[in-house]
């Protein structure tokens, strides 16, 4: 089977009803519709990563639908997702450039020549899977390890929206509004606007923002002049990447969590599908890493497969690949809006704040997901002692420096998971009882 094999393509089948195969499509209005609701469904997530990490949304959404577009093409069209703006990267990116949190990030080129070179990790790991299959990931990166890398993200990135983005008492309050708020649409609602949560949240709490600012008073008003002044359509803000040797080496690990979303993406579809996609698997890696190459290299972010459009598929059992190019244009179309990357700089720090509390929070449990999923086994003290030495590395940001490099807490915690395991996982299954493991939780 070669590289692209298009004997087969979405739009010669077309289906009208019932489950709907990668490789079928509905006719093209209504295919175009569940583009529309694609869209949507990673919208929130692919636009906040890049306003945590200080680059330009509208760049970030363009670079999200070629990346997908891309995506298609390497995987032949046989591999139904969408590359959104990936949150593995918002912990090394802010340590490699020192982002305070608000605006334009001044040092976005360090953090773009970084991305780049995580990008061409990704796809070289994606040429040898191509080549050789995916066992040797399952044995290199098991889900203990995969979890506690995951986990080790979020729990490393806690301290920036509570020390950085709520520098008054009114902040801080209405950080709480916010994430109140976000928890408020996740439970009591339904239907898509339950899956779109963090937007919804965020825009219920920047209407109270506005409500006690610029109605009452009581804090910096929401400013919507840039929005007013802003042309419905032009050209992004376009960066060029930077090579630092320290940033590459800090932001390049990253392509390991790539690998593990993306191995993870797979593995629901199939399971959704009845289809077997592991054989494409080498080449969805290296469609996802060309992306995260071409997207670096134009001041966009790092690019992953997105579960918000896993769970779309999975409520409509609708898994056609050409949703996904429907959903690639309309995205190019937003990322030539200038007034639309007006209105993401306009939403409030502290709003921002309390939304990344949510979505630090969500990444955290996402790594304990796995370890549940996957059943993974802490009386066995292999796994036990990895995931602790991990978890408190990445959240203590446990720095070892090597002459003028400094590799920080998400980079000491990613290469000690898995060097651990190297190590630690030849010995015997361990199942003994432990005075840790088995003392009480105060």
């Amino acid at each position: 089977m070669g590289m692209f094999d298009w004997t087969q393509r979405p739009s010669e089948v077309v289906s009208q009803g019932g489950v709907i195969a990668p490789d079928e499509r509905l006719p093209w209005p209504q295919t175009a519709v569940m583009g529309v609701q694609h869209v949507i469904a990673m919208f929130g997530a692919t636009v906040l990563a890049p306003i945590l990490m200080g680059f330009d949304a509208n760049v970030a959404i363009l670079m999200s639908g070629i990346g997908t577009l891309i995506f298609f093409l390497v995987t032949g069209g046989k591999v139904p997702s969408y590359l959104g703006s990936s949150f593995a990267f918002i912990g090394v990116v802010i340590a490699a450039t020192g982002y305070a949190g608000k605006g334009i990030n001044p040092n976005i080129g360090v953090a773009l020549g970084g991305i780049v070179a995580c990008g061409i990790v990704y796809f070289v790991i994606g040429a040898i899977v191509h080549a050789s299959g995916t066992g040797w990931i399952e044995r290199f990166m098991p889900p203990v390890v995969t979890g506690s890398v995951v986990a080790v993200i979020g729990l490393n990135l806690a301290g920036i929206p509570i020390k950085n983005m709520a520098p008054t008492n009114f902040d801080a309050w209405m950080q709480a509004v916010t994430f109140v708020s976000v928890a408020l649409v996740a439970v009591f609602t339904r239907g898509m606007v339950q899956r779109l949560l963090i937007l919804v949240g965020l825009i219920v709490a920047s209407v109270v923002y506005a409500v006690l600012t610029n109605g009452l008073g009581l804090g910096k008003p929401l400013d919507l002049s840039g929005v007013a002044g802003a042309a419905w359509f032009g050209m992004p803000g376009f960066a060029a990447p930077v090579f630092s040797g320290p940033a590459m080496l800090l932001i390049a690990p990253v392509a390991i969590i790539l690998v593990a979303e993306n191995l993870g993406h797979i593995k629901a579809v199939t399971a959704m599908t009845g289809r077997n996609l592991d054989v494409y698997m080498g080449r969805a890696f290296m469609g996802d890493g060309a992306a995260t190459v071409l997207s670096g290299g134009v001041g966009g972010t790092g690019v992953t497969t997105y579960a918000e459009n896993i769970g779309v598929m999975a409520a409509t059992r609708i898994y056609s690949t050409a949703v996904f190019l429907v959903a690639a244009l309309i995205a190019i179309v937003l990322g030539f809006s200038p007034k639309f990357g007006a209105v993401i700089q306009a939403i409030p720090l502290p709003v921002m704040g309390g939304v990344s509390i949510v979505v630090f929070g969500l990444i955290a449990v996402a790594g304990a997901r796995i370890w549940v999923d996957n059943k993974v086994d802490f009386s066995d003290n292999r796994n036990l002692i990895v995931a602790a030495i991990t978890l408190v590395l990445g959240t203590g940001d446990f720095t070892l420096r090597f002459g003028d490099f400094a590799l920080g807490g998400i980079g000491t915690a990613t290469f000690g998971a898995i060097l651990l395991w190297a190590f630690l996982g030849r010995g015997a299954p361990s199942r003994g009882r432990t005075e840790v493991a088995d003392a009480p939780v105060r």
